[in-house]
Order: C-alpha cells, then sequence, then structure tokens
C-alpha cells in the first residue's frame, strides 16, 4: 500500500475546501486507486465540513495539521486530538520543521503528540528532516533517526504510525528538489530501523507530478507528502495515479 496525502497549511476558505471536497468525493466515487491510500490535511476550520462532504466510509482519510497532547485544559487558540478527532480527523500531523522552527515544537512536545494520538486511537504522522547544513556535512542520517527515536521514546507499538521524512532544505515554495541519491542513506537507515515497526515511510519535498514516480522508486519509500503540488484536485489525482501504476499487487 502506498500512502499519498497533502497538507493544505494556512491555505482556503470554507467554500474551496468544500469544492475540493466534493470534487475529490466525485472523483473516486468508486474508491481510491488500487494500492493506494489517499489522505489530505485540511486547515482546522475546515476539517469538519470536508469530513461532511466527504461523508462517512470515504475512501480519503482526514488528518488535523497539529494537536495538543493534553485532553483538554486553558490551552488557548490549540485544540486537543480529541477535538480533532471530533471534526473527522484520522491523523493526526506532527513535528513538522515549520512547528518546530517558528512554534518551538521540541522533541519533547513531539513526542507528548505521538503518545496523545496514538492513546485517542488515531493515526501520528511524524515528520521529521536535517535543515541544509546537516545535508552538506553528510549528518542526514543521524539527525533523522534521532529526531525519530525521541519522538517514539515510550512507544511501545508504532505499528499505526506513518514517518514522513521531510528534508528542511527540500520544502517550501524555495525548496530544492531531491534527486533519488539524495533520499537513499536516509531512507535506508529508516528503513532498516523501522520499516517493520511502523505503518510506511513517506518522502515529502518539492514533490510533483513529474518527479514522483522515481521518489516512490527509491528503495523503502512507501509513499508521498506532498505540498502544493496537490493544492488542486487534478494535481492530486493526477499523483494518486502515478502511485497506483506502482503500487504493489498483493500476492506477486
Amino acid at each position: 500500500m502506498l500512502w499519498v496525502g497533502t497538507s493544505w497549511k494556512m491555505n482556503g476558505t470554507l467554500a474551496s475546501a468544500r469544492d475540493y471536497a466534493s470534487r475529490l468525493r466525485d472523483a473516486l466515487a468508486d474508491g481510491a486507486p488500487a494500492g493506494v491510500q489517499p489522505f489530505i490535511i485540511p486547515p482546522a476550520t475546515a476539517l469538519a465540513a470536508v469530513h461532511d462532504v466527504l461523508g462517512d466510509g470515504s475512501p480519503v482519510l482526514l488528518g488535523a495539521q497539529n494537536a495538543h497532547w493534553a485532553d483538554a485544559g486553558a490551552w488557548t487558540g490549540e485544540i486537543s486530538v480529541a477535538q480533532a478527532a471530533d471534526a473527522g480527523a484520522a491523523l493526526v500531523e506532527i513535528g513538522h520543521s515549520e512547528r518546530r522552527e517558528f512554534f518551538a515544537e521540541t522533541d519533547e512536545t513531539v513526542n507528548r503528540k505521538v503518545r496523545a494520538t496514538l492513546g485517542h486511537g488515531l493515526r501520528p504522522l511524524l515528520c521529521v528532516g536535517e535543515p541544509g547544513a546537516v545535508f552538506d556535512a553528510g549528518g542526514s542520517v543521524d539527525h533523522v533517526l534521532g529526531q525519530v527515536a525521541a519522538a517514539l521514546a515510550g512507544v511501545g507499538d508504532a505499528g499505526r504510525v506513518l514517518i514522513a521524512y521531510e528534508p528542511i532544505w527540500a520544502i517550501g515554495e524555495h525548496g530544492r528538489e531531491a534527486h533519488p541519491e539524495d533520499l537513499t542513506d536516509v531512507f535506508a537507515a529508516l528503513a532498516a530501523e523501522y520499516g517493520d515497526q511502523v505503518t510506511a515511510l513517506l518522502y515529502g519535498g518539492s514533490v510533483n507530478q513529474r518527479n514522483a514516480a522515481e521518489t516512490l522508486a527509491v528503495p523503502g519509500v512507501g509513499g508521498l507528502f506532498v505540498g502544493r503540488s496537490a493544492w488542486q484536485v487534478e494535481g492530486y489525482l493526477e499523483l494518486l495515479r502515478i502511485a497506483a501504476g506502482l503500487a504493489p499487487v498483493p500476492g506477486r
């Protein structure tokens, strides 16, 4: 199974979210492409609306872009995992580099959120990745494995966890597109350490329709976590089609 999803970040309105969801629902009326698990992560304001449009039993899983580790309390501006689930989320994105850089997310808070998400029966989407200076110095593997180890500390069963490797130098509007050889060592290390423990290992960082197939061909890559190239329904559907053409066939 290949996982292919997108986060909309802080973009869109309720109207645009409902339009995207309705067009996606109609396009996947007969189900997701064989061998592919789609997921989308709208802003918190649109999560419930998107869930209502897609409907119960949709082949598309919904996620929240963040959630607090506490079930309730005086955490102004935050939402809990339970609230995210109540709005329709099946997974929670945790530890994105923007959260770490601009909102003081630490390995400790990432770990708390992972454990809280699992505790409520949702699926953590753990984001990890190194800055450009670490990549240039050849320290990517140690940096990424350290982040994962810290995030999963005390987690007895990581079987529901998704890990998304998103090197900081490759993400965002001005990110540098990674070549397959840039990813090989990190995914080899992740697969050796966690491949049989987690649901899947995903890649995110300047992924688009042109490079999706070669990225999915990197050993260990089990899916894509995509940004702006999936913000239009047609672009997202094309990525799903590409993944379906490469998805493992059961029994072969």
